[in-house]
């Protein structure tokens, strides 16, 4: 609905940014963290180390394998990248499938994982692919279902139950026994880990604080979430078992079990369903902690303010009902998608970069840190469209060109750490670009869909990866591809930069209409032509004058 103009004026004596802020924020930015734990958990629990065929004439040793290609050149075909094939062995001058119990694995980093124990490797390696799939769908059922009951039942309320069921689940998935019972064990781990607290988190903040610090805070969730997947990468290297490092995993979700005795509900939602008494409340136990006097002028008004006539109601339908906010809209969900698809494209498959993976998953993390200060620091001079634009052009560029280098080459890390920061960069922004492209009627609504397109590529994304079978450069460059893809059509949405938010769906339609990057291009190189063009006794200096004889 339109902004109310008694709770501006109330919200206006908290300000945009306190102590009390300050507090709740970082209480909020917990959530953030443990997504991160959470999302990145089954890389290092399921991790698919190198294998192959066992050799009876080479594998006398029963605890470890060697992988050496001269030595086993004689038994085990090369592939195309110049690697021992990982399950086919050579018997008679023929070539044939391992058969099941007939593989060994590479242990120098992984001396146990899920993959080991139920050996989903060669033929039912999709098994492993669809676990991750199982929780990115979890994640996205979770933006769905427990978004809907955030709204209808409070932020706080959600985001504690989903604390509550993240540790539940979690532990439940370091000990269920059998594929099947780990399946749905994943989906409400994804569902509550980070389908659940992140988002209403993230919610709460962003309801909290002044649009002055919304980039900042907002960006500070992503952050938050690359600093869970250092955190990840650490513990996998610290801790060898995966039923103790998965144990590990959920215990973090302890964090936020003192939540309910420690964060407030959100005043913006309280007052929009009518408990007036218990926003203002709040408000003035903030305005103290802030070290400010709150003045109650409140009371005469709650009555013309409860009782105010009810407005039409909208929802994700009107986003698709106009033509200007339909196409803004499928742009904004497939820069959603695309985001989505190539961030976790590039985190899943750590394990294909040079060196040890839990070094090289930690860097994933860290390459996100400058690109989250970069967004901090000039998006508000740059505008959103042009930046969002450049850093998915540059992340889709970089995992093309990775798609056709030798695996294993230190320039292919260096453009997978590229690609990371540029994405992670384009995905922040994304954030705060969509809550402004949009009418207040449909804000939500609209990052809502945003969020669901991007939880469908990321259940997408490890079945793409297993198209690895066809050609190893194809999941890479469909990354690159669909990343570059949703750059260009960016530029066709408008700047919000310094321009009043819409209120209603016709401020929506007619928001920025007409403006476009390309035709802010074309009109930049104009200009310079007719720079370039204009007379030259213009810019001459002028004669001087002769000099008396």
């Amino acid at each position: 609905m339109d902004t109310d103009p008694i709770l501006e004026d109330l919200m206006s004596q908290l300000g945009d940014f306190g102590r009390y802020q300050l507090r709740q924020h970082l209480l909020h930015l917990l959530s953030g963290f443990l997504a991160g734990v959470h999302m990145l958990s089954l890389t290092t629990v399921a991790p698919t180390p190198p294998h192959r065929c066992r050799i009876p004439e080479v594998d006398q040793n029963e605890t470890s394998y060697t992988f050496n290609a001269s030595i086993l050149g004689d038994y085990i075909p090369i592939n195309s990248h110049g690697g021992l094939s990982s399950c086919i062995k050579t018997e008679d001058g023929f070539n044939l499938s391992c058969g099941k119990g007939e593989i060994v694995y590479d242990t120098t980093y992984y001396t146990s994982s899920r993959v080991i124990d139920w050996d989903l490797v060669c033929d039912i390696r999709w098994e492993r692919s669809a676990l991750q799939s199982i929780y990115m769908f979890g994640v996205l059922m979770g933006a769905i279902i427990l978004g809907s009951l955030a709204d209808k039942y409070g932020r706080k309320l959600i985001f504690y139950i989903s604390g509550i069921f993240q540790l539940v689940f979690g532990l439940a998935c370091a000990f269920v026994p059998y594929y099947t019972l780990l399946a749905v064990a994943l989906f409400f781990y994804g569902m509550f880990g980070s389908g659940g607290a992140y988002v209403t988190g993230f919610v709460l903040t962003m309801e909290m604080v002044g649009p002055t610090k919304r980039t900042l805070c907002g960006t500070l969730f992503s952050l938050a979430f690359g600093v869970g997947v250092m955190v990840v990468a650490f513990w996998a290297a610290v801790i060898p078992d995966h039923w103790q490092l998965q144990t590990v995993f959920a215990l973090h979700s302890l964090l936020i079990l003192g939540h309910w005795w420690l964060i407030d509900e959100s005043v913006r939602w309280l007052w929009g369903q009518g408990r007036v008494k218990e926003a203002i409340r709040i408000v003035e136990k903030a305005v103290k902690v802030n070290r400010g006097t709150f003045i109650n002028r409140y009371d005469e008004k709650l009555s013309a303010s409860n009782d105010k006539s009810k407005e039409a109601s909208h929802g994700a339908m009107d986003l698709f009902k106009t033509p200007v906010l339909r196409s803004r809209m499928l742009n904004v969900a497939f820069c959603w998608f695309a985001n989505s698809l190539v961030y976790y494209g590039l985190s899943l498959n750590t394990g294909e970069l040079l060196g040890n993976p839990f070094l090289m998953l930690f860097l994933i993390g860290l390459a996100e840190m400058p690109a989250y200060l970069l967004v901090i620091l000039i998006v508000d001079k740059t505008g959103r469209r042009s930046l969002c634009a450049t850093l998915m052009l540059i992340g889709g560029i970089a995992c093309v060109a990775v798609a056709f280098l030798q695996k294993g080459e230190i320039f292919a890390t260096i453009l997978v750490m590229l690609g990371k920061f540029a994405i992670a960069g384009s995905f922040a922004v994304t954030y705060n670009y969509t809550a402004e492209l949009f009418p207040t009627v449909v804000r939500n609504s609209a990052v809502g869909v945003g969020a669901m397109a991007a939880r469908f590529s990321g259940s997408l994304t490890p079945l793409i990866t297993l198209l690895d079978s066809v050609s190893m450069t194809l999941p890479t460059t469909i990354f690159g591809v669909i990343a570059i893809t949703s750059g260009l059509l960016a530029l066709f949405l408008p700047e919000t930069l310094n321009k009043e938010m819409p209120q209603t769906l016709e401020d929506g339609e007619n928001f920025g209409r007409g403006d476009t990057g390309y035709k802010t291009l074309v009109k930049c190189c104009r200009d310079r032509k007719d720079r370039k063009d204009e007379p030259l006794e213009i810019i001459q200096p002028l004669k001087q004058a002769p000099s008396s004889p």
